[in-house]
This record gives structure tokens, sequence and C-alpha cells, in this order.
């Protein structure tokens, strides 16, 4: 069911707030019950312990359908919710420099562009021109060029530069196969550190134990014979003493 459909049905009239007079009848297992006068749709919808719920009033005669109304809402929204969750939001950062930005300001700059990159988002690179730097726009052009060429690992150039009063700009994304290749990675180390979780706690209960065979019992089952004990020698008795 497309999601179009899904918002019609779960906006529509049910059961008493219906109000053609009658309805082509869908049952719960989708079964075609013909054309019904309301009344009897509501006995049948009745019958079931659903509600009658319009699903297409632009038909004629009206389409309702026998249905669990509160359950379908509950589940159209659940839906909707875990589709918001799956969603990637890519946002756009700013970044700003100027053509006397200092060394130590550049490479914290650059870095915060790469995190941010790393996190499937782009970036505004602009560079800002005050008084009579607007002259020397061949600045601001080398430093765009060598912020490209520091960030060429993980970013690809989805604007180039341009100009818009005294802003050049460039407009920064991150390289797709980048991005799949970390997320590849992640999902590796994940499975790796999953296995060796499992491994850490040993077999799981009640599964079969390894035999340790006992003492005096060969690895066959049949029992082992043991050693008797050698005989003792007879001690010779002594004669009494005579008187």
């Amino acid at each position: 069911m497309s999601f179009a459909k899904e918002s019609a049905i779960r906006d529509a009239r049910t059961n008493r707030r219906i109000r053609a007079r009658e309805l082509r009848v869908i049952g719960p297992e989708g079964e075609q019950l013909g054309v019904l006068p309301l009344e009897a749709a509501l006995a049948k919808a009745a019958e079931f312990g659903l509600d009658l719920v319009e699903v297409s009033p632009m038909a004629k005669p009206p389409v309702c359908k026998i249905m669990d109304y509160g359950r379908f809402k509950y589940e159209t929204k659940k839906k909707a919710n875990e589709a918001k969750k799956k969603q990637t939001v890519v946002k756009l950062k700013e970044v700003k420099f100027r053509p006397k930005t200092e060394e130590h300001d550049y490479n914290f700059k650059v870095k915060a562009i790469r995190e941010f990159l790393a996190e499937g988002n782009k970036s505004r690179v602009t560079v800002m021109f005050r008084g009579r730097e607007i002259t020397h726009r061949e600045i601001g052009q080398n430093i765009l060029r060598r912020i490209e060429t520091d960030l060429k690992d993980i970013a690809v150039v989805e604007q180039p530069a341009r100009m818009e009063g005294r802003l050049l700009f460039m407009i920064l994304a991150a390289n797709p196969r980048w991005v799949q290749q970390q997320k590849s990675q992640q999902a590796a180390q994940a499975q790796s550190a999953g296995q060796g979780r499992l491994a850490a706690q040993g077999p799981r209960p009640g599964a079969p134990q390894p035999q340790i065979p006992r003492a005096g019992t060969p690895t066959n089952g049949a029992p082992r014979p043991t050693a008797s004990a050698p005989p003792q020698a007879a001690v010779p008795q002594q004669a009494p003493a005579k008187a």
C-alpha cells in the first residue's frame, strides 16, 4: 500500500461518519462482500468486532473495508517514525577564511571541515575580502585550491569557486566512495568485535561439553584393566621356644 493511500485511509471516515447509503464492502481478509446498505455493512463489521473504514470515497459506490482502524493508525505512525529515523540529513556548514589567515588558523579550520565531511555533510568554504583586499582575488583562489588539495582524499567539489559581492566561495561534499569505504570498515570492525566477545564468553549454557576420559578408562569406552598388587612373600612362623 502506497504512502498516499495510507494517508488517505488514516484520515478516512469510519463507521457512523460514513455518509453514503450503499457501499462496496471488502472483508478483513480482502474478500469481496459485495454492495451492501450502510446498516448492513455496519452490522457485518460488528460481527467481526472491527471498524468499517471508507478507503475510496470517490468511487461509485464508495469502497469500504472492514479493519481494526486503531491498530492500522498505530502501525502507520510506527512505520513513519522508523522511516524518519532512517533518513540521512545532510547539513551545510560554512567555514570562513580571510586572505591573511594565519597558518595555525588555516590548519584548525581545515581539520574542522574534514571532520564535518567525514559525517557525510557538506561544507561551504568562503574567503571574505575587506576594503582593498578585493583587488587581490587571486589570493582567495589560491586558498580555495589549497583546501581542495588538502582534502582531496575525502572531499569532492560540488560547486566550483564563484564570487558573490566580496565573498569567494565553493561547496565541498563528502566523497561517496570514501564514505562507503568507511562504512565497510566500521561494519567489519563491529563484526570482528562481536566474534571476539562470543569467543570470550565461552560455550553457551546447555551446549554439549567435551568428554574427558576418567583415569582407568580407555578412550574407546572399554574398561581398562587395573594392575593387581604384587603377592606378598610368606613370613615363616618361628617355633615356640622350649623351657
